[in-house]
């Protein structure tokens, strides 16, 4: 499937907490999918180049995961998420 092929959502801004835990979970859930294909790739892949790749494509996902998990506790909390060195 061509990336082109794929139906965009309208953006619209959470009106409630339960529509911002939505789209943390679809975050996540995409993030996943992301990690997923690249592990798969990195046991797959016999060039090192390549296999450096998917491991610097897993690392960054690790990391999104992460800050998503501090970007939802913020809000829960009613604050500003602490950054990261």
């Amino acid at each position: 499937m061509i990336s082109q092929d794929i139906p965009k959502p309208v953006p619209t801004a959470p009106t409630s907490p339960a529509d911002l835990s939505r789209l943390f979970h679809q975050l996540n859930n995409h993030l996943g999918i992301i990690l997923a294909n690249a592990e798969l790739l990195e046991n797959r892949l016999s060039d090192g180049t390549h296999r450096l790749r998917a491991g610097q494509v897993i690392s960054s996902a690790l990391d999104a995961i992460a800050t998503v998990r501090r970007l939802r506790q913020a809000a829960e909390a009613g604050q500003e998420p602490e950054s990261t060195p």
